[in-house]
């Protein structure tokens, strides 16, 4: 199996994580051909079909655009890696903003020519996306289960629960509702076996929202604990700009 990995607008977190993997590394090598991985190997070219594209991060400048596309022509099955990919992530913390150029500027200074650039986005906002793992970063067992599952002819199987799922089944403390801390854990997908609250720190939402999860109810009850909605709608959007919260109040 041929596979190319590459990052666009991100921190390179997610690309890193998969090179962490070092005692699984060699079964990994083993199932696939990397082709195309500029993090790990200098002198990559992307002119070749590959069967799997894994991609890190937001599409934010023309040459992203361009890069993913020729990935997804090149590509039989596209993966998002990563909640950048998936959803925008950190680094579209920041799209309600109208003036790009106030931020260009903000980390550039008074450069002659600023960088082009346009609102961070997901890479299913441009071309069709056949897997997705999230996470920031994703979890090792979720990148084995990628692999595995391409290199077996599908996809890697989607998680639909929430990380109170996984808090209930450790037996942890519920932070929100006993400890009345701002957690998000029942609007965002498991995955990670609730890794933060386990240690009691509450779910910052970095995988991104549950499928249908009911964001409106967790707004309300947020709101009733006494948390005020912009501190609320600010925790929600920093890995996934964009959530339907439902009727002002």
């Amino acid at each position: 199996m041929k596979v190319a990995i590459t990052g666009l607008t991100a921190c390179s977190g997610c690309q890193l994580t998969l090179l962490n993997c070092e005692d699984e590394l060699p079964e990994l090598l083993g199932l696939c051909e990397l082709v195309y991985f500029p993090l790990a190997e200098s002198g990559n070219v992307l002119d070749a079909q590959f069967d799997a594209a894994i991609v890190e991060g937001a599409v934010s400048t023309p040459k992203d655009l361009e890069l993913l596309f020729s990935l997804r022509n090149a590509a039989r099955v596209l993966v998002a890696y990563g909640t950048c990919a998936l959803f925008g992530g950190v680094a579209a913390m920041n799209n309600t903003i109208s003036c790009r150029r106030d931020l260009l500027q903000t980390v550039f200074g008074d450069a002659v020519q600023l960088p082009e650039s346009f609102a961070p986005a997901p890479l299913a906002n441009y071309v069709s996306v056949d897997a997705a793992v999230t996470g920031c970063p994703p979890e090792k067992q979720e990148i084995m289960e990628l692999v595995a599952a391409l290199a077996a002819g599908t996809l890697p199987p989607a998680r639909c629960y929430p990380v109170c799922t996984e808090c209930r089944s450790r037996e942890n403390l519920c932070l929100l509702l006993e400890k009345r801390e701002l957690c998000l854990g029942p609007v965002v997908q498991g995955g990670c076996n609730a890794r933060c609250p386990a240690t009691g720190i509450v779910c910052e939402g970095c995988r991104g929202p549950v499928r249908e999860a009911n964001v409106a109810q967790e707004l309300e009850l947020l709101l009733e604990r006494g948390f005020g909605r912009e501190e609320v709608e600010r925790r929600m959007s920093r890995f996934k700009p964009g959530w339907n919260y439902g009727q002002r109040r």
